[in-house]
């Protein structure tokens, strides 16, 4: 099938409220226009170089997500443009994030990024980082973030009890940290959890955000 196809056939599964990012990194803009040419206007990348390449020449009313490990000094790169950025799991990151949107006079949407997989090649705060971190800060501080959810990535594993068992984790901190944290904030209201091979059960445990690239796009060309 194509890409149209594809977006279509898998909108038409989801649920009202789950966002639909699908991953563009590693495939051409030309391939991009293909989903944008079917209506889609949201699209994930995680890398810089790549995302600013491909924002020059693409329209402007594309919503990008940021959802790779961003390096500081990338942060001024995308910080122009840049909707939301999934993958925030250090103080100094979000420090710096807002340093640059104060710069473009912006407010740019974070989720900070929990680590709950059994690979450690994942990134991500662990629970206990993430909730530190909301302590030791003021919000305030920070006035050109929002802080508006959490992302995390399950284990790639054919084990569907261990991929559950993770987004529920990552649902179940999500609500604490809601509750502790953001409890009159409606902003705070983003779980980005689910790829291709897992996204059915990370709505099934309350994604909000799914980022989906290969049952878009195919496999990638490195």
């Amino acid at each position: 099938m194509s890409v149209a196809d594809n977006i279509h056939q898998l909108k038409s599964k989801l649920p009202a409220g789950v966002k639909l990012i699908a991953v563009s990194k590693f495939h051409p803009a030309e391939t991009v226009m293909e989903a944008y040419d079917a209506g889609h206007r949201v699209f994930g990348e995680s890398r810089a170089q790549e995302l600013k390449a491909k924002q020059a020449i693409l329209p402007t009313d594309i919503e990008w997500h940021f959802i790779g490990t961003l390096q500081r000094n990338k942060v001024k790169d995308i910080a122009a443009y840049i909707h939301t950025i999934h993958s925030v799991d250090s103080l100094k990151l979000l420090e710096e994030i807002n340093k640059q949107a104060a710069k473009q006079g912006r407010i740019i949407r974070i989720l900070l990024e929990v680590h709950i997989a059994q690979e450690a090649s994942k990134q991500g705060l662990s629970p206990e980082e993430c909730t530190d971190l909301l302590k030791d800060i003021r919000l305030s501080d920070y006035p050109n973030i929002k802080i508006c959810g959490l992302m995390g990535m399950a284990t790639d594993t054919d084990n569907r009890d261990l991929i559950r068992r993770e987004f529920h984790l990552l649902r179940t901190l999500f609500d604490e940290i809601k509750q502790n944290f953001f409890p009159n904030d409606s902003s705070f209201s983003e779980l980005s959890m689910g790829m291709s091979g897992d996204y059915p059960i990370a709505i099934e445990e309350g994604s909000t955000m799914i980022r989906v690239g290969t049952f878009i796009f195919g496999n990638r060309t490195y």
